[in-house]
């Protein structure tokens, strides 16, 4: 039970992801995270059960369960696997732009083919010299007669050895405004795109990151997502609609780890009772609970703003405090469910040391916990958030 109160319609979509994730995606975790490499029947069992179309209207062939419907699914089947999470939100990171930005030629090339599972695509913002700071992005969209050509390197770009087409934001030269990003659909089979350096990874393992490089790629003026002038404000949008997700990732990891964490408790037997009778444990338990229920309160409102329409400045802070609160409440459920286990949570023999790895990710991706810091504090310094 949980004071969290959603449609019901909702409910019966959580009731079936956690009957796949339960059949899916808990007996294959081990093995993705060993193999470290794209589990590519795990994504076939998703495309199967339709969940890859959840947050894409229907429109276009999707469910049209929005963020909300999305963030359910995410959330159960992180419980087990933090990259069959993340597979999930890759269909949201590489639709948003589309859906937030793109023409309607755009959404319905691209669109029906991500909610079918026949297109798969990445969002590249990250180079080598700029991840948080966007004014260091050194790619370059260069205006031709017919179009563009783009010249730069992505880093660090989940699913990029699967992905059928990226999301680039690259600087659109000759443009005004100090920032001049644009939005680009480049497709994988362009010419002068290619994979660089594929990347060994602490965590999260079945999703591949690696560098993606831009060499003289040509693409057609309607390729463009963002208008002139207003690339910034569009990428921000895009990243506030996406964090909702990174947050349920980490609701997921917390509830997996402390449900583990409490079984294993029950049966452990220290100084001649259980282990989950000793009060320190249960002070654990009662702490993690509560930061649990606060977090989803948080990450379900949030998801909510974005399902409404709301992802600017006045839903931004709203929206980083979910992102910010889940993911640092991770990455301490991890370590104190791990430590909960002593000798046994450092074993491979348990989840709890994949969890731990895994959870870090949830502080860096989709903005720092400290980027989502900043947006609150300058959200509280402008009135921009009322405190009382």
């Amino acid at each position: 039970m949980t004071l969290l109160k959603l449609d019901a319609s909702y409910n019966e979509l959580r009731g079936v992801v956690r009957n796949f994730a339960e059949k899916e995606v808990a007996p294959r975790a081990r093995d993705v995270d060993r193999a470290a490499a794209y589990p590519q029947e795990l994504f076939e069992a998703m495309r199967d059960a339709s969940l890859l179309g959840l947050p894409i209207p229907e429109q276009y062939g999707g469910m049209g369960a929005g963020m909300t419907g999305l963030c359910v699914a995410i959330e159960e089947v992180t419980r087990y696997c933090q990259s069959a999470g993340l597979m999930l939100l890759l269909s949201r990171l590489a639709a948003g732009p589309i859906l937030l930005s793109g023409d309607q030629d755009q959404r319905a090339r691209y669109l029906p083919g991500i909610a079918s599972g026949q297109l798969r695509g990445s969002f590249c913002i990250t180079e080598p010299q700029a991840g948080s700071d966007t004014s260091a992005i050194t790619t370059r969209a260069r205006k031709t007669a017919g179009g563009f050509v783009l010249d730069g390197r992505k880093s660090y770009i989940s699913g990029a050895t699967v992905a059928d087409f990226y999301i680039i934001w690259a600087r659109a030269e000759g443009e005004p405004g100090g920032r001049n990003l644009g939005g680009f659909i480049v497709d994988r089979d362009r010419p002068g795109v290619s994979i660089g350096h594929v990347d060994d990874k602490m965590g999260v393992r079945g999703v591949p990151t690696a560098e993606v490089v831009l060499e003289s790629v040509n693409i057609p003026a309607a390729a463009r997502l963002t208008p002139p002038g207003k690339g910034f404000s569009h990428l921000m949008a895009a990243l506030n609609s996406a964090r909702p997700g990174v947050a349920a990732r980490a609701l997921g990891l917390t509830g997996g780890a402390l449900n583990y964490a409490m079984e294993y408790a029950r049966q452990r037997c220290v100084f001649g009772q259980p282990l989950i009778e000793m009060q320190n444990i249960q002070f654990v338990a009662a702490d993690l609970t509560t930061h649990l229920e606060a977090a989803r309160a948080l990450v379900y409102g949030a998801a909510q703003m974005v399902d409404e329409g709301s992802h600017d400045k006045h839903a931004a802070p709203h929206i980083a405090m979910a992102k910010y609160f889940a993911a640092d409440l991770a990455v301490r459920a991890s370590s104190q469910c791990l430590q909960m286990l002593g000798a046994a949570g450092y074993m491979c023999d348990h989840p709890m040391e994949r969890y731990y790895r895994d959870a870090k990710q949830l502080q860096i991706v989709e903005g720092t916990s400290e980027i989502q810091q900043l947006i609150i504090g300058r959200a509280v310094r402008d009135g921009i958030v009322a405190l009382g």
